[in-house]
């Protein structure tokens, strides 16, 4: 095939796949009402929540699953017979359809044993190996639980007010999406009808009518949901051809989450205890995959210091979609995504560095993407074929700093970090007892809770 003919049809294949997926809302379609949380805590978290398939079944799907999975297959077909069994494109494109079509099945069984199966087949199990390395995702998990729990924590958890409410922090990040994308191209709006603090969906971001906000916070939201979330949803609006970069389906969730991770640390926008959220869900869904009811899971947070507005949300974000009881292990595995995307990031960078082609590392952005998308994407990008990335943070477009900030961080991991420690123990044995930095923080304070 000539290469206009091809990339016309490549696009009109992408832009059906984009008008199908378009009445898909996953979250939306698993999430819990506030009277769960009102019900479960009124018991004293005694009893499980009272949601089972027939309170899914009230919740209805935005689309006919029936209809939507025989236009899908058809789809599948068509990339087939259009473009090749062959075509490199055409295979991301086609494995973006098969997850769609796991993401119906998905939603067609929630509150079911068969939800969890669709789940891990989308976005793994906490039992899954780092790529690379043996080293499961719930052995990581609980080693960063360690390292965000240490007494140094207490010494650092300085004060922040969460005084900003949903109508000023709305001003603050259209300024902030104004000054980093231009005007006019992220909508920043309040909503009655989100669960989390914040969520970011297309070009735009709500905000919870509800909720109360830090300056922090506004800066987590900044780079989490505007720099990566919506960056790559408007870089990948802007591909000629591969348009469907613009959407992303649950094969690229751990790439995303496990960027704004990252960028919410290369910004210092973090703090241990958000950290601590993070990988407190991989240990969260290992339980509840082996068996733990909602009830256990939840117990098990409150038996670790963590609030009950923590534990609870932790809690639900893994059990939402799936089975409270706990026995089948039905659950939403999604929240393993931040610690593994978070690595397999960290890790993919490294490895570019040191291969001798760092020019990789801004496709990153391109758009809605797996790393193993990226390799070929690149090579499109030579070939004209795929658009530069327009958004992406300053760190990624001078990545001079990035690169020293990788070669240090790299040449540390060949020391015997064990032996540096007890080398400097001996010194600050001799300190005296000192007090926290800020005396009046609270040990566990909140932090915005994004989906």
């Amino acid at each position: 095939m000539s290469l206009q003919p091809y990339l016309n049809t490549l696009k009109a294949l992408s832009n059906r796949l984009v008008a199908l997926q378009r009445p898909i809302r996953i979250l939306d379609a698993i999430k819990w009402g506030p009277e769960i949380e009102h019900a479960f805590k009124a018991k004293g978290g005694q009893a499980l929540p009272r949601v089972d398939a027939d309170y899914y079944q009230r919740q209805p799907l935005s689309f006919d699953p029936a209809r939507l999975d025989q236009a899908l297959l058809e789809l599948d077909k068509d990339i087939r017979r259009q473009l090749g069994h062959g075509d490199a494109m055409g295979r991301i494109l086609r494995a973006t359809v098969a997850q769609y079509q796991l993401v119906v099945q998905l939603l067609r069984h929630r509150g079911r044993p068969e939800f969890g199966d669709y789940s891990r087949q989308l976005y793994g199990s906490a039992s899954d190996r780092i790529r690379g390395d043996r080293k499961t995702l719930r052995n990581l998990g609980e080693r960063l639980c360690d390292i965000f729990s240490l007494p140094a924590v207490a010494h650092l958890n300085r004060p922040y007010s969460n005084d900003i409410d949903a109508e000023s922090a709305v001003l603050m990040l259209r300024q902030r999406m104004e000054r980093y994308f231009g005007p006019n191209r992220v909508r920043v709006t309040i909503s009655d009808d989100i669960v989390s603090d914040a969520a970011a969906g297309g070009d735009g971001i709500k905000v919870n009518r509800r909720a109360f906000f830090s300056e922090l916070d506004i800066q987590v939201l900044e780079v989490h949901e505007g720099w990566v979330h919506i960056g790559t949803t408007l870089n990948g609006r802007e591909q000629p051809w591969a348009t469907w970069l613009s959407v992303g389906s649950p094969r690229i969730t751990a790439i995303q989450e496990g960027m704004a991770v990252l960028m919410e640390t290369l910004t210092f926008s973090s703090f241990p205890q958000r950290a601590r959220r993070v990988s407190d869900r991989v240990v969260a869904v290992d339980l509840a995959e082996q068996g733990a009811d909602f009830c256990e899971v939840y117990r098990y947070f409150i038996d670790k210091g963590i609030s009950e507005h923590d534990s609870y949300r932790v809690t639900q974000r893994v059990f939402r979609g799936g089975q409270v009881a706990g026995d089948q292990g039905s659950v939403f595995t999604k929240d393993i995504s931040y610690v593994r995307g978070f690595v397999e990031n960290v890790n993919f960078i490294r490895s570019a560095i040191q291969s001798g082609v760092p020019e990789i590392i801004p496709m990153l952005f391109v758009g809605k993407v797996t790393l193993d998308d990226l390799p070929l994407l690149y090579e499109r990008y030579l070939e004209g074929v795929i658009s530069a990335p327009r958004y992406i943070p300053p760190m990624f477009r001078d990545m001079n700093g990035l690169y020293v900030w990788f070669g240090f961080s790299s040449s540390l991991s060949l020391m015997n970090i064990a032996r540096v420690q007890r080398h400097f123990n001996q010194l600050f044995s001799q300190l005296p007892q000192t007090e926290p930095l800020y005396a009046s923080a609270q040990p566990d304070r909140r932090d915005t809770e994004l989906d």
